[in-house]
């Protein structure tokens, strides 16, 4: 499931996030990258142990525990601290699949679901869009500052070259309480109807009903 997350970052975020990105030192990002990965990246990033990853991380990190539509799509159980890319001059990342199991410091998971948060306006840089490849063919996407975009950690996917400006956006993975793609998107579709049924006042059991089979399904399947 691939899904746009508008305004997870509000104005105020953002613009603190941007004014320290504007100062900060960054390195190659192929450092945080396997050998088949270096082949195709090109882009900078904030050093992994760098305390302003750390900050800026929280902040990304606090703004999506308070969504309620990235919790229904995603339905986190541990994610990795977000980290922060740059990308200009050419810079791009061609087709790859994000590790099956990702390690940052004392936190290891399986990666299920990936996330980027934009911190760019689309006008502020060419090119750049994520392409992410699924059985429908390839999406483009290339959201606004402080909007997300959600989907499978096992999509092929890439980041198409910046010709002009730069890009900027914080990115990290997660490994959800239910593991399997379909079920998840199945449970997301759910709590949806159910939302927009509540808001337009429908028959109390009716909602009720499927409220406790949504529950059910999410007992049946969740990894706690």
């Amino acid at each position: 499931m691939l899904l746009h997350i508008p305004n997870v970052l509000t104005g105020e975020e953002l613009a603190y996030i941007r004014s320290k990105l504007a100062v900060a030192p960054w390195v190659d990002g192929r450092q945080t990258v396997g050998s088949l990965g270096a082949q195709v990246k090109r882009n900078e990033q904030i050093e992994d142990a760098s305390p302003l990853k750390e900050e800026l991380g929280q902040i990304v990190q606090a703004a999506l525990a308070r969504n309620p539509l990235y919790f229904a799509a995603a339905l986190p159980r541990t994610s990795l601290p977000p980290r922060f890319n740059r990308y200009r001059d050419g810079g791009e990342y061609g087709f790859h699949v994000d590790g099956s199991v990702l390690r940052r410091g004392e936190v290891q998971l399986r990666s299920d679901v990936s996330c980027t948060v934009f911190l760019c306006e689309p006008d502020e840089y060419e090119g750049g869009e994520l392409v992410v490849a699924d059985t429908y063919g390839e999406h483009e996407v290339k959201l606004p500052a402080g909007d997300a975009i959600v989907y499978p950690s096992s999509s092929l996917h890439r980041v198409a070259p910046v010709t002009h400006g730069a890009r900027l956006a914080a990115f990290f993975w997660v490994q959800s309480l239910v593991r399997d793609e379909s079920q998840r998107r199945l449970l997301f579709q759910m709590d949806a109807a159910i939302q927009a049924l509540r808001a337009e006042n429908a028959n109390p059991q009716a909602v009720l009903q499927l409220a406790n089979s949504y529950h059910n399904l999410l007992r049946r399947w969740a990894e706690v």
